[in-house]
């Protein structure tokens, strides 16, 4: 083979190796993980007047409710001049035109009255959650006596403020050490904490009780057939723990079947009567006995069904008019706040009384519902809230 042929070949021969064996491409490196946008936090605001305000236009209301609305709204008037509003919403003095009106208003007055004589503001986002509460009726007696062993008490003196070791003040008592501790929890009282102290009255069932201090008044029904009415005068100062929301949280229930009945009725299977359960929550309520109209709610004043509505301090003036609409639409309307709850926090969270009996049991009992919400406020105020910074401007 002549040396040309020869070189001819050679390449002929590497070529074909080229094509038959490529040269292998360099690995490719593992894609590098790119984290998970990491949402804005949800603001938090201590007060409505920093969540800000939205002024609207007033909603149709009922006429009937607007009368119950008005009636309610008059009695509160004295302590809704006297008391700071810690919302922020109005300031000393401003309610004293809309309450001087309401007090000579004729019947048939209150739609107008409402509509023109307020602005209605929406509070933060407006979203609002809505529950119920009522005033229960249980066995009761006022001796202890066999069947009546669980005692219902009233303020113990040992219940105080006091100022603790971090600095701040709240409700507690003064150790044997004289340091300002925590009062004792439910699981504590129940365990004889408070043997020494006189009760009121003694209850039959110890879940009745429970839901009666988250109720936060009710009725005692006597062997006799008398009726005594309890209402709360004070809270031992720790954390209200929703025993409802344990129960979901632990799949015992489902969400929308772990409401008041669902919830007794699974306390009444267990072999303890639920009384671990209860002892979760730590909050435990005090009540005095109410010898007038009643019961009572934060204000001092009597709730009324259908009508008052529970509210945070914080976020709604206690005394002002409220306007809901919730899914649950036996809610849907106007309401007053009149009174306050361990588990009322935060903007747009309402609680709403429907008195007491079968019906009043079964509605609060069911209610647990998300809509929207207003406050009403003395015609002018949202012009002043508004010429201030609004994050929902």
């Amino acid at each position: 083979m002549s040396p040309r042929l020869r070189v001819a070949a050679i390449a002929a021969l590497f070529l074909s190796a080229c094509v038959s064996r490529p040269k292998e491409a360099p690995p490719v490196p593992p894609p590098v993980p790119v984290p998970a946008p990491t949402p804005a936090p949800t603001p938090t605001y201590r007060t409505a007047a920093e969540a800000g305000v939205i002024l609207e236009s007033p909603r149709p209301i009922d006429p009937t409710a607007a009368e119950r609305a008005l009636a309610a709204f008059r009695i509160s008037c004295g302590e809704l001049n006297r008391r700071q509003d810690r919302s922020g919403l109005t300031s000393a003095g401003q309610w004293s035109t809309n309450c001087a009106e309401a007090s000579t208003l004729a019947p048939g007055s209150a739609l107008a009255f409402f509509r023109d004589r307020f602005d209605w503001v929406r509070v933060g986002e407006g979203k609002a959650f809505a529950t119920g509460y009522y005033e229960p009726e249980i066995r009761g007696s006022r001796v202890r006596a066999p069947g009546y062993e669980i005692p219902i008490y009233a303020k113990p003196a040992s219940l105080v403020r006091c100022t603790r070791a971090d600095g701040t003040t709240g409700r507690g008592r003064v150790h044997e050490t004289g340091q300002c501790v925590a009062y004792f929890s439910r699981a504590e009282i129940e365990q004889g904490a408070l043997a020494g102290e006189t009760p009121i009255a003694w209850a039959a069932d110890p879940i009745d009780v429970f839901f009666l201090q988250i109720q936060g008044s009710g009725r005692l029904l006597l062997p006799d057939g008398g009726v005594i009415r309890i209402g709360y005068v004070d809270q031992n100062g720790r954390e209200y723990v929703a025993i409802g929301r344990l129960l979901r949280d632990r799949g015992i229930l489902q969400p929308g079947k772990a409401g008041m009945k669902e919830i007794v009725a699974w306390m009444r299977s267990q072999p303890d009567g639920g009384r671990a359960l209860m002892a979760e929550n730590p909050s435990y309520i005090f009540f005095r006995e109410l010898t007038g109209p009643g019961p009572l709610g934060a204000m001092g004043v009597p709730v009324t069904p259908r009508t008052s509505v529970a509210a945070d301090p914080m976020f709604t003036p206690l005394g002002a008019p409220v306007f809901l609409d919730v899914a649950h639409d036996v809610a849907d309307g106007l309401w007053v706040a009149q009174d306050t709850g361990g588990a009322i926090k935060g903007a747009n969270r309402f609680d709403t009384f429907w008195g007491a009996g079968a019906y009043a049991e079964a509605t609060a009992g069911g209610m647990s519902s998300e809509g929207r919400a207003l406050i009403l406020l003395p015609k002018g105020s949202a012009a002043r809230l508004l010429s201030g910074a609004s994050p929902y401007r």
